[in-house]
């Protein structure tokens, strides 16, 4: 029998990335997001995909899982508060051997926000519902290292 392991609120429900796979491609994800429901699609549209995808809440966190493993793809909540989208990318470009790809989604009524996320350079920003739209169809291209940008 095995010890118990800790209970970690932070993970809660939250299933864990799956290891990559040796002399394959990345096929991990982070999704910075504080929404368990909203992840909990994305991820179970990644287990479909034989791809895993990982959340993380807040920036900090999101920078220290990719120091311990450089993701295929990122994808950020543009709705998360307090969100500097050129610190993070910033950071992304220094804690990361190569810059991952980043995709964004966020409301449709806040096209400022959509807006300043691309000039900041996010490769593909889409309102929520479009982003919910082409998940089934577009997360194995946005999560992937080995797909040309």
């Amino acid at each position: 029998m095995t010890a118990p392991q800790p209970f970690d609120p932070g993970s809660a429900g939250v299933p864990p990335a799956e290891p990559e796979r040796a002399g394959g491609p990345r096929s991990q994800g982070l999704m910075l997001c504080d929404d368990l429901i909203f992840f909990s699609r994305v991820a179970a549209t990644a287990k479909a995909a034989g791809l895993a995808v990982k959340q993380v809440r807040s920036v900090p966190a999101l920078l220290d899982a990719v120091k311990q493993s450089p993701p295929g793809g990122v994808i950020l909540d543009l709705h998360l508060d307090g969100l500097d989208v050129p610190a993070l990318l910033a950071g992304l470009r220094s804690a990361c051997p190569a810059m991952p790809r980043t995709v964004a989604f966020g409301s449709h009524v806040e096209a400022e926000t959509l807006r300043a996320a691309r000039h900041a350079g996010v490769d593909l920003v889409l309102p929520r519902s479009q982003f919910v739209a082409e998940l089934e169809g577009s997360l194995s291209e946005w999560l992937r290292a080995d797909v040309e940008q």
